[in-house]
Protein backbone atom coordinates (compact mmCIF):
# COMPACT_ATOMS: atom_id res chain seq x y z
CA UNK A 1 0.00 0.00 0.00
CA UNK A 2 0.76 3.70 -0.58
CA UNK A 3 0.66 6.81 1.46
CA UNK A 4 -1.00 4.77 4.36
CA UNK A 5 -1.40 7.04 7.94
CA UNK A 6 -3.15 7.52 10.85
CA UNK A 7 -6.62 9.31 9.92
CA UNK A 8 -6.69 13.34 10.17
CA UNK A 9 -9.28 12.44 12.77
CA UNK A 10 -9.74 10.60 15.76
CA UNK A 11 -13.16 10.09 16.11
CA UNK A 12 -13.53 7.07 13.67
CA UNK A 13 -10.88 4.28 14.82
CA UNK A 14 -8.38 3.03 12.12
CA UNK A 15 -8.21 -0.92 12.34
CA UNK A 16 -4.62 -2.19 10.94
CA UNK A 17 -5.67 -5.70 9.44
CA UNK A 18 -1.78 -6.28 7.47
CA UNK A 19 -0.93 -8.67 10.18
CA UNK A 20 -4.20 -10.61 10.29
CA UNK A 21 -3.89 -10.79 6.00
CA UNK A 22 -0.77 -12.22 6.55
CA UNK A 23 -1.85 -14.95 8.36
CA UNK A 24 -0.93 -13.94 12.12
CA UNK A 25 -3.19 -15.70 14.22
CA UNK A 26 -2.48 -13.82 17.10
CA UNK A 27 -3.93 -10.36 15.07
CA UNK A 28 -7.06 -12.14 14.39
CA UNK A 29 -8.80 -12.19 18.03
CA UNK A 30 -7.00 -8.13 18.62
CA UNK A 31 -8.70 -6.92 15.59
CA UNK A 32 -11.98 -8.65 16.06
CA UNK A 33 -12.08 -6.93 19.59
CA UNK A 34 -11.30 -3.76 17.79
CA UNK A 35 -13.99 -4.32 15.31
CA UNK A 36 -16.36 -4.84 18.08
CA UNK A 37 -15.78 -1.31 19.87
CA UNK A 38 -15.68 0.04 16.63
CA UNK A 39 -19.23 -1.30 15.37
CA UNK A 40 -20.92 -1.25 19.29
CA UNK A 41 -19.65 2.40 19.32
CA UNK A 42 -18.87 4.12 16.60
CA UNK A 43 -20.89 2.53 13.21
CA UNK A 44 -17.17 3.33 11.12
CA UNK A 45 -13.79 2.62 11.22
CA UNK A 46 -11.08 3.37 8.58
CA UNK A 47 -9.06 0.26 7.45
CA UNK A 48 -5.68 -0.16 6.64
CA UNK A 49 -3.32 -2.46 5.07
CA UNK A 50 -5.90 -4.12 3.19
CA UNK A 51 -4.33 -5.01 0.15
CA UNK A 52 -6.64 -3.25 -2.35
CA UNK A 53 -3.85 -1.63 -4.27
CA UNK A 54 -4.45 2.20 -4.99
CA UNK A 55 -3.57 1.86 -8.69
CA UNK A 56 -6.78 -0.42 -8.54
CA UNK A 57 -8.56 2.32 -6.61
CA UNK A 58 -7.41 4.94 -9.07
CA UNK A 59 -8.04 3.06 -12.30
CA UNK A 60 -11.82 2.19 -10.81
CA UNK A 61 -12.38 5.96 -10.20
CA UNK A 62 -11.30 6.72 -13.74
CA UNK A 63 -13.16 4.36 -15.25
CA UNK A 64 -15.97 6.04 -12.94
CA UNK A 65 -15.47 9.19 -14.79
CA UNK A 66 -15.45 7.81 -18.11
CA UNK A 67 -18.88 6.66 -17.80
CA UNK A 68 -20.70 9.80 -16.27
CA UNK A 69 -18.56 12.35 -18.72
CA UNK A 70 -20.69 10.21 -21.60
CA UNK A 71 -23.64 12.22 -23.32
CA UNK A 72 -26.97 12.08 -21.36
CA UNK A 73 -28.70 10.22 -23.93
CA UNK A 74 -25.91 7.15 -24.01
CA UNK A 75 -26.15 7.07 -20.08
CA UNK A 76 -30.44 7.53 -20.02
CA UNK A 77 -30.08 3.98 -22.61
CA UNK A 78 -28.82 2.11 -19.72
CA UNK A 79 -31.92 3.37 -16.87
CA UNK A 80 -32.13 1.49 -14.18
CA UNK A 81 -34.62 -1.19 -13.07
CA UNK A 82 -36.59 -2.89 -10.29
CA UNK A 83 -33.10 -4.58 -9.64
CA UNK A 84 -31.51 -1.87 -8.74
CA UNK A 85 -28.83 -2.06 -11.60
CA UNK A 86 -28.02 0.77 -14.17
CA UNK A 87 -28.31 4.41 -14.47
CA UNK A 88 -29.77 6.67 -11.95
CA UNK A 89 -29.52 10.69 -13.03
CA UNK A 90 -29.18 13.48 -10.94
CA UNK A 91 -32.22 14.65 -8.40
CA UNK A 92 -34.12 11.00 -9.31
CA UNK A 93 -32.94 9.86 -5.25
CA UNK A 94 -34.36 10.71 -2.02
CA UNK A 95 -33.15 9.57 1.31
CA UNK A 96 -36.33 8.21 2.80
CA UNK A 97 -35.33 4.94 3.72
CA UNK A 98 -33.20 4.71 6.65
CA UNK A 99 -33.53 5.63 10.28
CA UNK A 100 -32.91 9.55 10.15
CA UNK A 101 -35.82 12.23 9.86
CA UNK A 102 -38.05 9.42 8.39
CA UNK A 103 -40.83 12.14 7.84
CA UNK A 104 -39.00 14.73 6.62
CA UNK A 105 -39.71 16.19 3.50
CA UNK A 106 -36.13 16.18 1.05
CA UNK A 107 -34.52 17.48 -1.30
CA UNK A 108 -33.91 15.06 -4.21
CA UNK A 109 -29.98 14.42 -4.03
CA UNK A 110 -27.47 15.82 -6.35
CA UNK A 111 -25.88 13.09 -7.41
CA UNK A 112 -25.78 10.64 -10.57
CA UNK A 113 -24.52 7.20 -9.92
CA UNK A 114 -24.33 3.76 -12.36
CA UNK A 115 -25.00 0.45 -10.69
CA UNK A 116 -23.90 -3.07 -10.99
CA UNK A 117 -24.47 -6.43 -8.86
CA UNK A 118 -22.40 -9.69 -9.22
CA UNK A 119 -22.27 -10.19 -13.07
CA UNK A 120 -24.61 -13.44 -13.67
CA UNK A 121 -24.46 -14.68 -16.98
CA UNK A 122 -27.81 -14.42 -19.36
CA UNK A 123 -28.32 -18.02 -19.58
CA UNK A 124 -28.12 -18.09 -15.84
CA UNK A 125 -31.41 -19.67 -14.60
CA UNK A 126 -31.75 -16.46 -11.73
CA UNK A 127 -31.68 -14.46 -14.77
CA UNK A 128 -34.07 -16.57 -17.07
CA UNK A 129 -36.41 -16.26 -14.23
CA UNK A 130 -36.48 -12.99 -13.43
CA UNK A 131 -35.50 -13.66 -10.05
CA UNK A 132 -34.97 -10.17 -8.12
CA UNK A 133 -31.77 -8.56 -7.85
CA UNK A 134 -30.28 -11.51 -9.20
CA UNK A 135 -29.94 -10.29 -12.97
CA UNK A 136 -27.54 -9.72 -16.09
CA UNK A 137 -26.19 -6.71 -15.81
CA UNK A 138 -26.17 -3.75 -18.06
CA UNK A 139 -23.11 -2.47 -19.85
CA UNK A 140 -22.02 0.64 -21.95
CA UNK A 141 -20.67 -0.25 -25.70
CA UNK A 142 -18.62 2.71 -26.08
CA UNK A 143 -16.41 2.54 -23.50
CA UNK A 144 -13.69 0.22 -24.33
CA UNK A 145 -12.08 -1.81 -20.98
CA UNK A 146 -14.88 -0.25 -18.45
CA UNK A 147 -16.76 -3.88 -17.76
CA UNK A 148 -13.10 -5.08 -17.37
CA UNK A 149 -12.11 -2.53 -14.94
CA UNK A 150 -15.40 -2.55 -12.84
CA UNK A 151 -16.03 -6.74 -12.74
CA UNK A 152 -11.69 -6.75 -11.46
CA UNK A 153 -12.96 -4.07 -8.79
CA UNK A 154 -15.70 -6.10 -8.03
CA UNK A 155 -13.87 -9.32 -7.42
CA UNK A 156 -11.71 -7.42 -4.76
CA UNK A 157 -13.64 -5.82 -3.05
CA UNK A 158 -15.74 -9.27 -2.30
CA UNK A 159 -12.82 -10.90 -1.55
CA UNK A 160 -11.77 -8.36 0.88
CA UNK A 161 -15.20 -8.61 2.53
CA UNK A 162 -15.03 -12.20 2.71
CA UNK A 163 -11.83 -12.16 4.13
CA UNK A 164 -13.81 -9.62 7.34
CA UNK A 165 -16.00 -11.72 7.87
CA UNK A 166 -14.47 -14.43 10.56
CA UNK A 167 -13.66 -11.61 12.14
CA UNK A 168 -17.02 -9.77 12.31
CA UNK A 169 -18.41 -13.58 13.81
CA UNK A 170 -15.56 -13.32 16.88
CA UNK A 171 -16.36 -9.50 17.16
CA UNK A 172 -20.37 -11.33 17.75
CA UNK A 173 -19.20 -13.60 19.98
CA UNK A 174 -19.60 -16.14 17.67
CA UNK A 175 -17.68 -18.95 15.64
CA UNK A 176 -15.28 -17.89 13.25
CA UNK A 177 -17.09 -19.39 10.21
CA UNK A 178 -20.71 -18.29 11.52
CA UNK A 179 -21.36 -16.29 8.65
CA UNK A 180 -20.07 -18.90 5.55
CA UNK A 181 -23.63 -20.10 4.64
CA UNK A 182 -25.24 -17.06 5.02
CA UNK A 183 -22.04 -15.38 2.30
CA UNK A 184 -22.12 -18.54 0.22
CA UNK A 185 -22.99 -16.29 -2.80
CA UNK A 186 -23.02 -12.95 -0.95
CA UNK A 187 -24.90 -9.60 -2.67
CA UNK A 188 -22.85 -7.00 -3.55
CA UNK A 189 -23.80 -3.88 -5.06
CA UNK A 190 -21.14 -1.51 -6.61
CA UNK A 191 -22.27 1.84 -6.96
CA UNK A 192 -20.35 4.59 -9.19
CA UNK A 193 -21.57 8.24 -7.90
CA UNK A 194 -20.68 11.41 -9.60
CA UNK A 195 -21.35 14.40 -7.43
CA UNK A 196 -21.47 17.61 -9.82
CA UNK A 197 -19.78 20.87 -7.65
CA UNK A 198 -22.51 22.04 -4.92
CA UNK A 199 -22.97 25.35 -6.26
CA UNK A 200 -24.72 23.61 -9.74
CA UNK A 201 -27.62 22.83 -7.26
CA UNK A 202 -30.25 24.21 -5.13
CA UNK A 203 -29.41 26.06 -2.11
CA UNK A 204 -29.32 23.63 1.02
CA UNK A 205 -29.03 20.50 -1.52
CA UNK A 206 -26.66 17.15 -0.67
CA UNK A 207 -25.07 14.95 -3.14
CA UNK A 208 -26.75 12.45 -0.87
CA UNK A 209 -28.91 13.71 2.42
CA UNK A 210 -28.47 12.47 5.84
CA UNK A 211 -29.18 8.73 5.56
CA UNK A 212 -28.12 5.05 7.40
CA UNK A 213 -27.11 2.44 4.57
CA UNK A 214 -29.10 -0.49 3.99
CA UNK A 215 -26.49 -3.30 3.81
CA UNK A 216 -24.92 -5.47 6.10
CA UNK A 217 -21.61 -3.27 5.73
CA UNK A 218 -20.44 -0.84 3.02
CA UNK A 219 -16.69 0.11 1.89
CA UNK A 220 -15.88 3.19 0.59
CA UNK A 221 -11.92 3.75 -0.84
CA UNK A 222 -10.52 6.86 -1.01
CA UNK A 223 -9.29 8.11 -3.64
CA UNK A 224 -11.09 11.43 -4.89
CA UNK A 225 -12.06 14.44 -3.19
CA UNK A 226 -13.24 14.06 0.03
CA UNK A 227 -17.09 14.64 0.82
CA UNK A 228 -18.04 12.19 3.72
CA UNK A 229 -19.83 13.34 6.89
CA UNK A 230 -20.89 11.40 9.54
CA UNK A 231 -22.86 12.07 12.95
CA UNK A 232 -21.92 10.14 15.29
CA UNK A 233 -24.74 9.39 19.00
CA UNK A 234 -23.94 13.26 20.87
CA UNK A 235 -21.98 14.72 18.10
CA UNK A 236 -22.49 17.31 15.46
CA UNK A 237 -21.67 15.97 11.59
CA UNK A 238 -17.66 16.18 10.92
CA UNK A 239 -16.16 15.32 7.81
CA UNK A 240 -14.36 12.69 7.42
CA UNK A 241 -10.39 12.88 6.34
CA UNK A 242 -8.84 9.54 5.70
CA UNK A 243 -6.25 8.54 4.23
CA UNK A 244 -5.28 8.14 0.35
CA UNK A 245 -5.80 4.56 -0.28
CA UNK A 246 -7.49 3.25 3.15
CA UNK A 247 -11.29 2.08 3.13
CA UNK A 248 -13.81 3.75 5.37
CA UNK A 249 -16.38 0.82 6.23
CA UNK A 250 -19.47 1.26 8.17
CA UNK A 251 -22.33 -1.17 9.15
CA UNK A 252 -25.72 -0.57 7.99
CA UNK A 253 -29.51 -1.31 8.41
CA UNK A 254 -29.55 -4.83 7.94
CA UNK A 255 -26.14 -5.64 10.43
CA UNK A 256 -27.99 -3.02 12.84
CA UNK A 257 -31.54 -5.29 12.32
CA UNK A 258 -29.61 -8.43 11.96
CA UNK A 259 -27.43 -7.82 15.81
CA UNK A 260 -30.58 -6.98 17.39
CA UNK A 261 -29.18 -3.05 17.61
CA UNK A 262 -25.88 -4.46 18.88
CA UNK A 263 -24.15 -3.09 15.98
CA UNK A 264 -24.75 0.63 15.04
CA UNK A 265 -26.25 2.10 11.71
CA UNK A 266 -25.11 5.54 11.86
CA UNK A 267 -26.20 8.40 10.06
CA UNK A 268 -24.27 10.30 7.31
CA UNK A 269 -24.24 12.54 3.99
CA UNK A 270 -22.35 13.37 0.99
CA UNK A 271 -21.65 16.57 -0.05
CA UNK A 272 -19.24 18.14 -2.67
CA UNK A 273 -17.81 21.56 -0.84
CA UNK A 274 -14.99 21.48 -3.78
CA UNK A 275 -15.88 24.17 -5.69
CA UNK A 276 -15.86 24.19 -9.85
CA UNK A 277 -14.40 20.09 -8.92
CA UNK A 278 -16.79 17.37 -9.80
CA UNK A 279 -16.20 14.63 -7.11
CA UNK A 280 -16.36 10.64 -7.74
CA UNK A 281 -16.96 8.00 -5.35
CA UNK A 282 -16.97 4.26 -5.56
CA UNK A 283 -19.07 2.47 -2.90
CA UNK A 284 -19.49 -1.18 -2.17
CA UNK A 285 -22.14 -2.46 -0.38
CA UNK A 286 -21.76 -6.26 0.78
CA UNK A 287 -24.76 -8.25 1.89
CA UNK A 288 -25.65 -12.10 2.81
CA UNK A 289 -27.11 -14.36 -0.58
CA UNK A 290 -30.95 -13.10 -1.77
CA UNK A 291 -32.93 -15.52 -0.33
CA UNK A 292 -31.28 -16.15 3.42
CA UNK A 293 -33.57 -15.99 5.86
CA UNK A 294 -31.42 -12.94 8.49
CA UNK A 295 -32.69 -13.87 12.21
CA UNK A 296 -31.58 -12.30 14.83
CA UNK A 297 -28.20 -13.89 15.90
CA UNK A 298 -27.94 -15.92 19.13
CA UNK A 299 -25.45 -13.85 20.69
CA UNK A 300 -27.62 -10.57 20.22
CA UNK A 301 -30.56 -11.41 22.71
CA UNK A 302 -31.57 -12.36 26.20
CA UNK A 303 -34.12 -11.82 28.52
CA UNK A 304 -32.79 -8.17 28.92
CA UNK A 305 -32.55 -7.73 24.97
CA UNK A 306 -35.21 -9.39 23.33
CA UNK A 307 -35.72 -10.13 19.51
CA UNK A 308 -36.76 -7.19 18.16
CA UNK A 309 -37.72 -8.25 14.17
CA UNK A 310 -38.72 -11.07 12.41
CA UNK A 311 -36.42 -12.77 10.13
CA UNK A 312 -35.97 -11.33 6.55
CA UNK A 313 -34.54 -11.80 3.72
CA UNK A 314 -32.06 -9.44 1.42
CA UNK A 315 -34.78 -9.50 -1.14
CA UNK A 316 -37.54 -8.89 0.63
CA UNK A 317 -36.02 -6.07 2.87
CA UNK A 318 -34.43 -4.13 -0.36
CA UNK A 319 -37.46 -3.80 -2.04
CA UNK A 320 -38.88 -1.79 0.03
CA UNK A 321 -35.40 0.55 0.52
CA UNK A 322 -35.51 0.86 -3.33
CA UNK A 323 -39.23 1.63 -3.66
CA UNK A 324 -38.76 4.47 -1.09
CA UNK A 325 -35.51 5.74 -2.45
CA UNK A 326 -35.24 5.53 -6.16
CA UNK A 327 -37.49 7.07 -8.58
CA UNK A 328 -36.84 4.86 -11.31
CA UNK A 329 -37.87 1.73 -9.39
CA UNK A 330 -40.71 3.08 -8.02
CA UNK A 331 -41.77 3.93 -11.17
CA UNK A 332 -41.12 -0.12 -12.48
CA UNK A 333 -42.23 -1.50 -9.45
CA UNK A 334 -45.11 -0.12 -9.00
CA UNK A 335 -46.55 0.49 -4.98
CA UNK A 336 -44.13 0.63 -2.03
CA UNK A 337 -43.75 -2.02 0.21
CA UNK A 338 -44.78 -1.80 3.30
CA UNK A 339 -42.35 -1.02 5.91
CA UNK A 340 -40.06 -4.31 6.98
CA UNK A 341 -37.67 -1.68 9.25
CA UNK A 342 -40.06 -1.23 12.59
CA UNK A 343 -39.15 -3.51 15.39
CA UNK A 344 -41.65 -5.46 17.02
CA UNK A 345 -41.78 -3.30 19.96
CA UNK A 346 -39.93 -0.30 19.68
CA UNK A 347 -39.37 2.68 17.20
CA UNK A 348 -37.37 2.88 14.46
CA UNK A 349 -35.54 5.80 15.77
CA UNK A 350 -34.21 4.46 19.12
Amino acid sequence: MNDLSQSKDDFIPVIDIGDYLAGDADARDVIASQLRHAMENVGFYILDNHGVSIEQIESTLEAVKRFHAQPLEAKMALLGNEHNIGYMAVNTSRSRASQVDADAVRKPNFVEAFFVKRDLPSDHPDVVAGKLYRPANMWPEELPGFRETILAYCRTMEALCQRMLPLYALALDLHADYFEEPFSEATYSFRMSHYPPAELGEKDQFGVSAHTDSSFLTMLPQGDLPGLEVKLPGHDWRLVEASRGSIVVNSGDLMRRWTNHRFLSTPHRAINNNPGKDRYAIPFFFDAHVDYPMSCLPTCQGLENPVRYEAITYTDYMKWFSRKNYDHVRDKAGTEADDPGVPRTQSIRD
